[in-house]
């Protein structure tokens, strides 16, 4: 039997800045910690909770890319606590909308699909939605729109992992296939 994974008992590992999920997620985070500070009291739980949270989510796009070297399933564990942590902040969004009788935007809401059209600007940041952050049922919207569309790459992410560890198994696999390789 040859080695079918290839000479490295890792597996590529890192580069989550080029993952969409996570530059999707730096702007998530980035806008929360900007809408925390206009439209919520700093003292508040809810203000720490949802930075926090907006921080979580990025951070484990980061940490279980680079798990990944030896651990498929260390890395999709953290790319699914990426996606919790989202979903998250997502309610906190949509509490903040209704506990100020505000208006969550609809999906076919002209607004909402401005917001997604924006998803398609190869040199988007932070600074793409700042002009949504000038009140907070805008501010408020912008970001639940925003989770939705990290999610749903998160979602694909988490697929195509998976699919990727039952195809190639994981480090445990790869050291057993390289030793029986070596025994030959």
């Amino acid at each position: 039997m040859t080695n079918q994974v290839g000479e490295n008992l890792t597996f590529t590992h890192g580069g989550y800045r080029d993952l969409k999920s996570f530059q999707m997620s730096t702007i998530v985070f980035d806008l929360t910690v900007e809408f925390c500070k206009k439209f919520i009291d700093r003292r508040s739980r809810t203000n720490d909770q949802m930075v926090q949270a907006a921080r979580s989510g990025r951070q484990n796009i980061a940490e279980g890319s680079q798990a990944s070297a030896t651990s498929k399933k260390t890395e999709i564990k953290l790319t699914s606590v990426a996606r919790a942590s989202l979903e998250e902040l997502l309610l906190d969004y949509e509490d903040f909308l209704r506990q100020n009788k505000l208006k969550l935007w609809a999906k076919d809401d002209p607004n909402t699909k401005a917001i997604r059209n924006l998803a398609y600007s190869k040199d988007k940041s932070s600074l793409s939605y700042q002009s949504y952050l000038r009140n907070p049922e805008s501010a408020a919207n912008v970001l639940v729109c925003l989770i939705h569309q990290t999610n749903y790459l998160l979602d694909q992410q988490i697929k195509k992992l998976s699919e990727d560890f039952l195809k190639q198994g994981g480090f445990t696999e790869r050291i057993y296939w390289k030793r029986k390789e070596a025994q030959k």
